[in-house]
């Protein structure tokens, strides 16, 4: 069983910072906004290792947690977790780097869930970042190339996300969570991300609600990450042909960050997606009261996609309650 309840497990606090795209985008409130993508940082990898230490700084400030913080877990989508590991060097913490692609976050936010329920550690810090143009200089060409995209093509996300999680109550309680499993159905296009990832999201929330026995109904809003408008129609569609389930209450991230004017195709992806929104726009009002986050991810890299083979791609659920 791959389906786990938590006793006291808490989301203490959050802090988000955001490119200068996602400002223009839906979202107007974030902790701290870049001017630029280089956050007057001489390269863009430099500039996304800040990100991620600006965020790590100030919740520890806030909180007043220098030198009381147990585990410190986080992924990005630059190449070895660079980016994750040359920011924790400047933190005197145990450190756990993660990856599940844009399900990362998640991924450590369920195993320091696990770690803390159990009473191993009292509290971690979760972090994640991604930046568009470290992203699509990987995975596919550098902006300055200006290669022509499909339309399928999902828009990474500039931004970093950071929380703190413990045993101490607050507003935002994890519930439960499923871990999900690597699936392939021979997709290999690259640009269709959201084709990739779609019947892993699916599988995931059907063994959800299978193994902790609910209703899809039982979720005020079910929330997975970075679809896009595509890979969330064919999310729906699998869900009903494959599993006879009909979903009404859900919103994916992806198309919750930017506006259509800013030419980001099927909208956003990325890490730092979901956290975005979830933490700046969910989370930020009394709407949800029983939310299921499930965060997808395409496992691919830029070596087994020229080399043609089929992308497998993993999805990870995660259930909150405002209380």
């Amino acid at each position: 069983m791959a389906s786990f309840k938590y006793n006291n497990v808490y989301i203490n606090d959050s802090f988000t910072v955001a490119g200068p795209l996602e400002a223009d985008g839906q979202i107007h409130k974030f902790d701290l906004v870049m001017n630029d993508y280089y956050y007057k940082e001489k390269t863009f990898l430099d500039a996304e290792i800040k990100m991620q230490k600006t965020v790590i700084d100030n919740l520890l400030y806030r909180n007043k947690l220098k030198g009381q913080i147990d585990l410190l877990i986080g992924g990005d989508l630059s190449n070895q977790l660079s980016i994750t590991s040359h920011c924790a060097v400047n933190f005197d913490i145990p450190y756990l780097g993660v990856y599940s692609a844009c399900a990362s976050f998640l991924e450590g936010m369920i195993i320091a869930a696990n770690m803390i329920d159990t009473k191993r550690i009292r509290n971690s810090l979760v972090i994640t970042s991604s930046h568009n143009l470290n992203s699509e200089r990987q995975f596919r060409f550098p902006i300055e190339y200006g290669a022509p995209r499909a339309l399928t093509t999902t828009f990474t996300a500039t931004g970093s996300v950071g929380i703190i999680m413990s045993g101490n109550m607050s507003k935002f309680k994890l519930e439960s969570a499923t871990i999900g499993k690597a699936v392939d159905y021979n997709m290999k296009d690259a640009t269709h991300m959201g084709a990739v990832m779609a019947p892993a999201a699916a599988l995931t929330l059907q063994e959800h609600l299978q193994e902790l026995k609910r209703d899809v109904d039982y979720y005020d809003v079910i929330i997975t990450g970075d679809l896009g408008e595509i890979g969330s129609k064919i999310f729906k569609e699998f869900l009903k042909t494959s599993f006879n389930i009909k979903l009404k209450n859900h919103l994916d991230c992806g198309g919750e960050i930017f506006v259509k004017s800013q030419e980001v195709y099927s909208g956003s992806s990325g890490p730092v997606t979901l956290p975005l929104v979830v933490f700046n726009k969910i989370l930020k009002n009394n709407r949800y009261k029983k939310i299921l986050l499930i965060a997808t991810g395409s496992l691919h890299s830029k070596d087994t996609t020229n080399q043609k083979k089929a992308i497998p791609s993993i999805a990870h659920a995660l259930s909150l309650e405002v209380i």
